[in-house]
Protein backbone atom coordinates (compact mmCIF):
# COMPACT_ATOMS: atom_id res chain seq x y z
CA UNK A 1 0.00 0.00 0.00
CA UNK A 2 1.33 2.87 -0.81
CA UNK A 3 -0.27 6.67 1.17
CA UNK A 4 -0.83 9.63 -0.67
CA UNK A 5 2.50 11.99 -0.38
CA UNK A 6 0.30 14.81 1.20
CA UNK A 7 -0.04 12.43 4.39
CA UNK A 8 3.49 12.88 5.22
CA UNK A 9 2.59 16.54 5.74
CA UNK A 10 0.17 16.12 8.04
CA UNK A 11 1.35 17.01 12.15
CA UNK A 12 -0.86 15.71 15.05
CA UNK A 13 -1.80 17.42 18.51
CA UNK A 14 0.73 16.63 21.10
CA UNK A 15 -1.88 17.50 23.89
CA UNK A 16 -3.62 13.81 22.97
CA UNK A 17 -0.45 11.54 22.95
CA UNK A 18 0.59 13.56 26.58
CA UNK A 19 -3.07 12.31 27.59
CA UNK A 20 -1.94 8.80 26.42
CA UNK A 21 0.77 8.75 28.23
CA UNK A 22 -0.33 10.35 31.53
CA UNK A 23 -3.23 7.70 31.39
CA UNK A 24 -0.48 5.11 30.72
CA UNK A 25 1.38 5.97 33.95
CA UNK A 26 -1.64 6.25 35.99
CA UNK A 27 -2.37 2.82 35.36
CA UNK A 28 0.76 1.70 36.16
CA UNK A 29 0.38 2.88 39.88
CA UNK A 30 1.74 6.68 39.19
CA UNK A 31 0.34 9.76 40.38
CA UNK A 32 -0.25 11.68 38.03
CA UNK A 33 -1.94 15.78 37.85
CA UNK A 34 -2.52 16.75 34.37
CA UNK A 35 -2.03 20.17 33.45
CA UNK A 36 -2.04 19.14 29.43
CA UNK A 37 -4.97 18.31 27.78
CA UNK A 38 -7.24 21.74 27.10
CA UNK A 39 -10.87 20.73 28.58
CA UNK A 40 -12.57 22.13 31.26
CA UNK A 41 -12.62 20.08 34.32
CA UNK A 42 -16.39 20.90 35.07
CA UNK A 43 -19.15 18.59 34.41
CA UNK A 44 -21.13 19.34 31.41
CA UNK A 45 -24.48 21.55 32.80
CA UNK A 46 -27.67 18.87 33.82
CA UNK A 47 -30.46 20.82 32.00
CA UNK A 48 -28.01 20.20 28.59
CA UNK A 49 -27.22 16.54 29.61
CA UNK A 50 -31.10 15.69 30.30
CA UNK A 51 -32.12 17.41 27.10
CA UNK A 52 -29.78 15.30 25.13
CA UNK A 53 -31.29 11.70 27.44
CA UNK A 54 -34.64 13.36 26.31
CA UNK A 55 -33.82 13.87 22.80
CA UNK A 56 -32.42 10.01 22.04
CA UNK A 57 -35.79 8.82 24.43
CA UNK A 58 -37.97 11.22 21.68
CA UNK A 59 -36.38 9.11 18.76
CA UNK A 60 -33.84 11.98 17.48
CA UNK A 61 -31.46 8.69 16.24
CA UNK A 62 -31.83 9.73 12.53
CA UNK A 63 -29.79 11.91 9.78
CA UNK A 64 -30.16 15.53 9.75
CA UNK A 65 -30.01 18.30 7.31
CA UNK A 66 -26.30 18.25 6.69
CA UNK A 67 -25.96 22.02 7.81
CA UNK A 68 -27.59 21.59 11.37
CA UNK A 69 -30.83 21.16 12.44
CA UNK A 70 -32.55 24.93 11.92
CA UNK A 71 -33.98 25.27 15.44
CA UNK A 72 -29.89 24.57 16.25
CA UNK A 73 -29.00 27.53 13.65
CA UNK A 74 -31.73 29.92 15.03
CA UNK A 75 -30.82 28.83 18.10
CA UNK A 76 -27.16 30.00 17.35
CA UNK A 77 -27.59 32.83 14.87
CA UNK A 78 -29.94 34.76 18.42
CA UNK A 79 -26.81 33.49 20.35
CA UNK A 80 -24.55 35.90 17.82
CA UNK A 81 -26.57 38.89 18.21
CA UNK A 82 -26.91 38.31 22.06
CA UNK A 83 -23.11 38.04 23.02
CA UNK A 84 -21.42 39.76 19.88
CA UNK A 85 -23.47 42.37 18.96
CA UNK A 86 -23.79 41.25 15.29
CA UNK A 87 -26.91 39.97 13.25
CA UNK A 88 -26.15 36.96 10.96
CA UNK A 89 -28.93 34.58 9.40
CA UNK A 90 -29.01 31.16 10.63
CA UNK A 91 -28.54 30.44 6.76
CA UNK A 92 -24.78 31.12 7.29
CA UNK A 93 -24.27 29.27 10.18
CA UNK A 94 -22.86 25.54 9.55
CA UNK A 95 -22.83 22.98 12.62
CA UNK A 96 -20.14 20.53 12.35
CA UNK A 97 -19.08 17.87 15.11
CA UNK A 98 -16.34 19.65 16.61
CA UNK A 99 -14.32 23.16 16.34
CA UNK A 100 -11.66 21.43 14.47
CA UNK A 101 -14.04 20.67 11.41
CA UNK A 102 -14.24 24.56 10.69
CA UNK A 103 -10.69 25.29 10.61
CA UNK A 104 -10.66 21.66 8.47
CA UNK A 105 -12.76 22.62 6.16
CA UNK A 106 -11.68 26.58 5.88
CA UNK A 107 -7.99 25.65 5.51
CA UNK A 108 -8.70 22.46 3.19
CA UNK A 109 -11.38 25.59 1.05
CA UNK A 110 -8.38 28.00 0.82
CA UNK A 111 -5.29 25.88 0.81
CA UNK A 112 -3.94 23.98 -2.59
CA UNK A 113 0.03 24.61 -4.05
CA UNK A 114 0.78 28.09 -4.54
CA UNK A 115 -1.05 29.70 -2.25
CA UNK A 116 -0.10 30.84 1.18
CA UNK A 117 -2.19 31.24 4.60
CA UNK A 118 -0.78 32.77 7.73
CA UNK A 119 -1.74 30.84 11.08
CA UNK A 120 -0.08 32.32 14.32
CA UNK A 121 3.16 30.48 15.82
CA UNK A 122 2.62 29.79 18.80
CA UNK A 123 -0.51 28.43 18.00
CA UNK A 124 -3.23 25.82 17.80
CA UNK A 125 -1.12 22.75 15.95
CA UNK A 126 -3.64 21.19 13.92
CA UNK A 127 -3.60 25.32 11.57
CA UNK A 128 -0.15 24.47 10.67
CA UNK A 129 -0.79 20.55 9.92
CA UNK A 130 -3.62 21.14 7.56
CA UNK A 131 -2.29 23.91 5.81
CA UNK A 132 0.62 21.60 4.97
CA UNK A 133 -1.26 18.98 4.20
CA UNK A 134 -3.99 20.91 1.70
CA UNK A 135 -0.28 21.81 0.39
CA UNK A 136 -0.41 25.57 0.73
CA UNK A 137 2.30 27.43 2.35
CA UNK A 138 2.54 27.87 5.95
CA UNK A 139 3.39 31.24 6.54
CA UNK A 140 3.67 32.00 10.23
CA UNK A 141 2.24 34.89 12.28
CA UNK A 142 5.38 35.42 15.28
CA UNK A 143 3.29 35.80 18.56
CA UNK A 144 5.86 37.14 21.04
CA UNK A 145 5.73 37.90 25.00
CA UNK A 146 6.68 40.92 25.37
CA UNK A 147 3.13 41.80 23.62
CA UNK A 148 1.13 39.58 25.48
CA UNK A 149 0.60 37.48 22.81
CA UNK A 150 -0.86 39.56 20.66
CA UNK A 151 0.31 40.08 16.97
CA UNK A 152 1.57 43.14 15.58
CA UNK A 153 -0.88 44.12 12.47
CA UNK A 154 2.17 45.76 10.56
CA UNK A 155 4.17 42.66 10.89
CA UNK A 156 1.12 40.63 9.39
CA UNK A 157 0.07 42.81 7.01
CA UNK A 158 4.01 42.89 5.82
CA UNK A 159 3.40 38.97 4.99
CA UNK A 160 0.23 39.91 2.83
CA UNK A 161 0.72 39.22 -1.05
CA UNK A 162 -0.65 37.92 -4.19
CA UNK A 163 -0.45 34.55 -3.11
CA UNK A 164 -2.14 35.16 0.02
CA UNK A 165 -5.59 33.18 0.39
CA UNK A 166 -6.31 32.66 3.82
CA UNK A 167 -5.45 34.99 7.64
CA UNK A 168 -5.81 32.60 10.52
CA UNK A 169 -6.40 34.52 14.22
CA UNK A 170 -7.57 33.09 17.32
CA UNK A 171 -8.00 35.34 20.59
CA UNK A 172 -7.92 34.84 23.18
CA UNK A 173 -5.18 32.52 21.84
CA UNK A 174 -4.40 28.49 22.72
CA UNK A 175 -1.56 27.98 23.75
CA UNK A 176 -1.12 31.47 25.07
CA UNK A 177 -3.98 32.47 26.54
CA UNK A 178 -3.22 36.05 24.64
CA UNK A 179 -6.05 38.20 23.81
CA UNK A 180 -5.43 40.53 20.43
CA UNK A 181 -5.23 44.14 21.46
CA UNK A 182 -8.11 46.13 20.10
CA UNK A 183 -5.76 48.73 18.21
CA UNK A 184 -3.65 46.49 16.30
CA UNK A 185 -7.23 44.54 15.19
CA UNK A 186 -8.19 48.03 13.80
CA UNK A 187 -5.33 48.25 11.97
CA UNK A 188 -5.33 45.18 10.57
CA UNK A 189 -8.82 45.37 9.02
CA UNK A 190 -8.12 48.84 7.71
CA UNK A 191 -4.56 46.87 6.08
CA UNK A 192 -6.86 44.10 4.97
CA UNK A 193 -8.60 46.63 2.45
CA UNK A 194 -5.75 46.60 -0.04
CA UNK A 195 -6.16 42.36 -0.05
CA UNK A 196 -9.86 42.02 -0.72
CA UNK A 197 -9.14 38.45 -1.76
CA UNK A 198 -7.84 37.43 1.44
CA UNK A 199 -10.47 35.35 3.51
CA UNK A 200 -9.93 35.06 7.20
CA UNK A 201 -10.42 32.58 9.63
CA UNK A 202 -11.38 34.06 13.15
CA UNK A 203 -11.07 31.30 15.84
CA UNK A 204 -13.10 32.44 18.73
CA UNK A 205 -13.40 29.18 20.72
CA UNK A 206 -12.52 30.56 23.48
CA UNK A 207 -14.85 34.05 23.78
CA UNK A 208 -16.58 33.44 26.53
CA UNK A 209 -13.45 33.07 28.77
CA UNK A 210 -12.10 36.25 29.20
CA UNK A 211 -10.71 37.92 32.38
CA UNK A 212 -9.64 41.52 34.07
CA UNK A 213 -13.12 42.60 32.64
CA UNK A 214 -12.46 42.09 28.91
CA UNK A 215 -15.02 42.48 26.25
CA UNK A 216 -14.67 40.29 23.60
CA UNK A 217 -13.90 41.93 20.22
CA UNK A 218 -15.09 39.16 16.99
CA UNK A 219 -14.05 40.05 13.62
CA UNK A 220 -18.22 40.14 12.93
CA UNK A 221 -17.85 43.74 14.57
CA UNK A 222 -16.02 44.97 11.14
CA UNK A 223 -18.47 45.24 8.68
CA UNK A 224 -15.53 46.45 5.98
CA UNK A 225 -14.52 42.86 5.84
CA UNK A 226 -17.81 40.66 7.38
CA UNK A 227 -18.27 39.15 3.73
CA UNK A 228 -15.26 37.23 3.89
CA UNK A 229 -14.74 36.54 7.81
CA UNK A 230 -15.45 32.60 8.74
CA UNK A 231 -15.76 32.64 12.38
CA UNK A 232 -15.04 29.65 14.66
CA UNK A 233 -17.32 28.53 17.71
CA UNK A 234 -18.56 25.88 19.69
CA UNK A 235 -19.82 24.54 23.09
CA UNK A 236 -16.90 22.33 24.13
CA UNK A 237 -15.30 25.19 26.08
CA UNK A 238 -18.32 27.29 27.03
CA UNK A 239 -20.16 25.01 28.10
CA UNK A 240 -17.90 21.72 29.11
CA UNK A 241 -18.55 19.60 26.61
CA UNK A 242 -15.84 18.43 24.73
CA UNK A 243 -17.03 14.72 24.58
CA UNK A 244 -19.80 15.96 22.98
CA UNK A 245 -18.23 17.15 19.56
CA UNK A 246 -20.27 20.44 18.36
CA UNK A 247 -19.26 23.46 16.73
CA UNK A 248 -20.31 25.23 14.46
CA UNK A 249 -18.83 28.32 11.93
CA UNK A 250 -20.44 31.24 10.10
CA UNK A 251 -19.49 31.74 7.17
CA UNK A 252 -20.11 34.58 4.14
CA UNK A 253 -22.88 34.10 1.95
CA UNK A 254 -20.91 33.19 -0.95
CA UNK A 255 -19.16 30.51 0.69
CA UNK A 256 -22.22 28.92 2.20
CA UNK A 257 -23.24 26.34 -0.88
CA UNK A 258 -19.41 25.11 -1.01
CA UNK A 259 -19.11 24.06 2.90
CA UNK A 260 -22.65 22.52 2.79
CA UNK A 261 -21.10 20.33 0.15
CA UNK A 262 -17.68 20.04 2.17
CA UNK A 263 -20.35 18.87 5.02
CA UNK A 264 -22.15 16.06 3.23
CA UNK A 265 -18.80 14.86 1.59
CA UNK A 266 -17.26 14.22 4.97
CA UNK A 267 -19.83 13.72 7.78
CA UNK A 268 -22.76 14.15 6.58
CA UNK A 269 -24.26 15.66 9.68
CA UNK A 270 -24.11 16.11 13.69
CA UNK A 271 -24.99 14.02 16.31
CA UNK A 272 -28.56 14.27 16.72
CA UNK A 273 -29.12 14.24 19.90
CA UNK A 274 -26.01 16.58 20.41
CA UNK A 275 -27.54 19.35 18.74
CA UNK A 276 -30.57 18.82 20.58
CA UNK A 277 -28.16 19.39 23.80
CA UNK A 278 -26.81 22.28 22.37
CA UNK A 279 -29.97 23.99 21.89
CA UNK A 280 -30.38 23.67 25.32
CA UNK A 281 -26.77 25.11 26.20
CA UNK A 282 -27.58 28.25 24.14
CA UNK A 283 -31.26 28.95 25.06
CA UNK A 284 -30.75 27.76 28.76
CA UNK A 285 -29.61 29.44 31.95
CA UNK A 286 -26.15 31.14 31.35
CA UNK A 287 -25.12 30.98 35.40
CA UNK A 288 -22.75 28.41 34.74
CA UNK A 289 -20.79 29.41 32.15
CA UNK A 290 -19.90 32.67 34.51
CA UNK A 291 -19.32 29.80 37.34
CA UNK A 292 -16.81 28.58 35.27
CA UNK A 293 -15.03 31.68 33.84
CA UNK A 294 -14.89 32.73 37.62
CA UNK A 295 -13.30 29.44 38.80
CA UNK A 296 -10.48 30.12 35.67
CA UNK A 297 -9.81 33.60 36.60
CA UNK A 298 -9.03 32.64 40.38
CA UNK A 299 -7.24 29.45 39.81
CA UNK A 300 -5.13 32.03 36.81
CA UNK A 301 -3.95 34.32 40.14
CA UNK A 302 -2.57 31.20 41.51
CA UNK A 303 -1.13 29.52 38.59
CA UNK A 304 0.94 32.23 37.57
CA UNK A 305 2.60 33.29 40.73
CA UNK A 306 3.59 29.86 41.46
CA UNK A 307 5.34 29.66 38.11
CA UNK A 308 6.55 33.20 37.67
CA UNK A 309 8.49 31.61 40.93
CA UNK A 310 9.99 28.82 40.21
CA UNK A 311 13.66 28.84 39.27
CA UNK A 312 14.42 29.86 35.46
CA UNK A 313 10.39 30.50 34.82
CA UNK A 314 9.05 33.96 34.13
CA UNK A 315 4.94 33.30 33.45
CA UNK A 316 3.23 36.41 31.80
CA UNK A 317 -0.87 37.09 33.18
CA UNK A 318 -2.88 35.41 29.96
CA UNK A 319 -5.72 37.19 28.90
CA UNK A 320 -8.16 34.59 28.64
CA UNK A 321 -8.87 30.93 28.15
CA UNK A 322 -7.54 28.78 30.47
CA UNK A 323 -3.99 28.37 29.37
CA UNK A 324 -0.66 29.55 31.18
CA UNK A 325 2.58 29.57 28.60
CA UNK A 326 5.31 30.00 30.68
CA UNK A 327 9.03 31.17 29.75
CA UNK A 328 11.21 28.48 30.60
CA UNK A 329 14.72 29.44 28.95
CA UNK A 330 16.26 29.92 32.46
CA UNK A 331 16.32 26.50 33.07
CA UNK A 332 18.38 25.84 30.32
CA UNK A 333 16.50 23.18 29.14
CA UNK A 334 14.58 23.00 25.85
CA UNK A 335 10.80 22.70 26.05
CA UNK A 336 10.55 19.14 24.82
CA UNK A 337 13.30 17.73 27.22
CA UNK A 338 11.26 20.09 30.41
CA UNK A 339 7.97 18.88 28.74
CA UNK A 340 9.14 14.93 29.47
CA UNK A 341 10.92 15.29 33.02
CA UNK A 342 7.86 16.88 34.13
CA UNK A 343 5.68 14.29 33.01
CA UNK A 344 8.03 11.08 33.54
CA UNK A 345 9.81 12.42 36.56
CA UNK A 346 7.54 14.86 38.70
CA UNK A 347 4.16 13.06 37.15
CA UNK A 348 2.87 16.22 35.83
CA UNK A 349 1.41 16.36 32.28
CA UNK A 350 2.15 19.55 30.28
CA UNK A 351 2.67 20.32 26.46
CA UNK A 352 5.77 21.39 25.29
CA UNK A 353 6.15 24.65 23.39
CA UNK A 354 7.26 23.80 20.46
CA UNK A 355 4.35 21.24 20.38
CA UNK A 356 2.36 24.88 18.83
CA UNK A 357 5.00 25.72 16.20
CA UNK A 358 8.82 26.94 15.99
CA UNK A 359 8.24 29.95 18.21
CA UNK A 360 7.18 28.13 21.19
CA UNK A 361 10.44 27.37 22.06
CA UNK A 362 11.52 27.76 25.52
CA UNK A 363 8.02 27.86 26.49
CA UNK A 364 5.62 25.45 28.09
CA UNK A 365 1.55 25.19 28.37
CA UNK A 366 0.24 24.67 31.78
CA UNK A 367 -3.96 24.53 31.34
CA UNK A 368 -5.42 25.39 34.59
CA UNK A 369 -8.41 23.78 33.96
CA UNK A 370 -8.00 21.99 37.04
CA UNK A 371 -8.52 21.82 40.96
CA UNK A 372 -6.67 24.59 43.10
CA UNK A 373 -5.07 21.37 44.83
CA UNK A 374 -3.71 19.80 41.92
CA UNK A 375 -2.02 23.12 40.76
CA UNK A 376 -0.78 23.81 43.79
CA UNK A 377 0.44 20.28 44.76
CA UNK A 378 2.01 20.10 40.81
CA UNK A 379 3.79 23.51 41.24
CA UNK A 380 5.61 22.09 44.95
CA UNK A 381 6.58 19.04 42.53
CA UNK A 382 8.29 20.70 39.89
CA UNK A 383 9.67 23.28 42.41
CA UNK A 384 11.40 20.12 44.39
CA UNK A 385 12.24 19.15 40.94
CA UNK A 386 14.22 22.18 39.48
CA UNK A 387 15.64 22.35 43.28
Amino acid sequence: MIPADNLQNMGSESAFAVLARATELATQGHDIINLGIGQPDFRTPEHIVEAGIRALRDGHHGYTPAPGMMALREAVSADVLRHRGVSVSAEQVMVVPGGKMTMFFAILMFGQPGAEILYPNPGFPIYESMIRYGGATAVPIELHESTGFSFRADEVLARLNDRSRLLIINSPGNPTGGVIDDAELDRLVAGLEAFPEVAVLSDEIYSRLLFDKRRHKSLLDYESIRDRVIVLDGWSKTYAMTGWRAGYGIWPDALVPYIEKMIVNANSCTNAATQMACIAALEGPQDSVETMRAAFAQRREVIVDLLDALPGFRCIRPGGAFYAFPNIEGTGRTSRDLGHDLLETCGVATIHGTSFGAMGEGFVRFSYAASMDNIRKAAQRISDYLG
